[in-house]
């Protein structure tokens, strides 16, 4: 089996004495909502996993399906899109969206982990304490898949299953979005047993921007716009305490929708530009892909225009220091974005 290769760029080094010491790879593509490449950075071609950064889309069939049949509200669809931090609020709205179809937690088929508030805020988990499903940052999106198996007629267990009805409309509707043929779709298993795909970012950053166009789409109607800015005005349910698109949203004060996949993937768009971002860190580290994403905020000309710029700096790491408090280093965007 042949492997094709990203041919990522330097985006962001650590210094150390003035030296550069590790250097992250990756790449960027800004694109507009017509699927006009405005600039690039590296590999915009060769496709990556999307991993959670594909949940407004694998929601999507749901929200045009059954969101009025279903009574979904904004703050609802934002779960459904999240990867969230299993606080309480997530954990109560993820059950209560399972309830509307008779189920609860045992039909989630994600698996279970500590939640993320703990990890992304330094925080120790209380001793003894025991967390399911409904505690996985995936469990908004899996009830949505559920609701979608109802709303379909299908039933809900092997509701993961690609030939399942409720995973070949999101593969029909990921396809719809990328622009990529539904038989060229690259397929692999994300973290919580979902089917994923990998998207050229180019296609991914389209398929964001698209999310920005108030007009009914052919097909979806106005569900990706409702998608998206419920996304924008509930940040909290989409990710959390201490969340990259938290602050993400929180500082693009409405006008950005912002989503992160694991292992260094983010898509992010401005409604009011109509021109989203989608980027890849090749080593799949968050931290040097925001120090680079937020130069390449800073060079679209993104923070000039009244954003909070206490959120993004939220984003960036201290100076480095070692063990006796010396500082020995920090790390610097090397990114570029090149006019397409």
């Amino acid at each position: 089996m042949s492997l094709h290769w990203p041919r990522h760029v330097p985006i962001t080094v650590s210094v150390r004495g003035g030296h550069p010491e590790n250097v992250h790879h990756g790449s960027f593509a800004v694109v507009d909502r017509t699927g006009q490449v405005l600039a690039t950075a590296g590999d915009v071609d060769t496709p990556v996993f999307t991993r959670s950064s594909l949940k407004p889309f694998q929601a999507l069939p749901l929200i045009a399906r059954a969101a009025d049949r279903l009574a979904l509200d904004d703050a609802d669809i934002a779960l459904l899109c999240a990867s969230h931090n299993g606080e309480p609020e997530h954990v109560a709205r993820a059950a209560a969206l399972l309830a509307r179809i008779g189920a609860d937690e045992s039909a989630l088929a994600c698996g279970a982990h500590e939640p993320y508030v703990f990890r992304f805020n330094g925080l120790t988990p209380p001793p003894g304490e025991r967390y399911g499903p409904l505690h996985h940052n995936c469990s908004g999106k899996h009830s949505g898949m559920l609701l979608l198996a109802d709303a379909l007629g299908a039933p809900l267990r092997g509701y993961l299953s690609p030939d399942h009805p409720a995973q070949r409309e999101i593969a029909r509707c990921v396809s719809h979005w990328s622009g990529v043929p539904e038989a060229s779709l690259v397929r692999g298993i994300d973290g919580c047993s979902a089917p994923n795909y990998a998207l050229p970012l180019r296609a991914l950053a389209h398929a964001f921007a698209r999310l920005t166009i108030a007009e009914p789409d052919p097909v979806y109607g106005t569900a990706p716009h409702r998608i998206a800015l419920a996304m924008s005005q509930h940040p909290h349910l989409v990710s959390g305490r201490g969340r990259n698109d938290l602050h993400l949203m929180n500082a693009g004060r409405g006008d950005w929708v912002s989503k992160v996949g694991a292992d260094g993937v983010q898509a992010m768009a401005s409604f009011s530009r109509g021109i989203a971002i989608a980027a890849k860190c090749g080593d799949g580290q968050l931290t040097p892909l925001m120090v680079a994403l937020v130069a390449a905020l800073e060079q679209l000309g993104w923070t000039d225009d009244g954003i909070d710029r206490d959120e993004l700096a939220r984003l960036l790491p201290p100076p480095m220091k070692n063990a006796a408090g010396v500082e020995v280093g920090e790390m610097r965007a090397v990114l570029h974005l090149s006019a397409a």
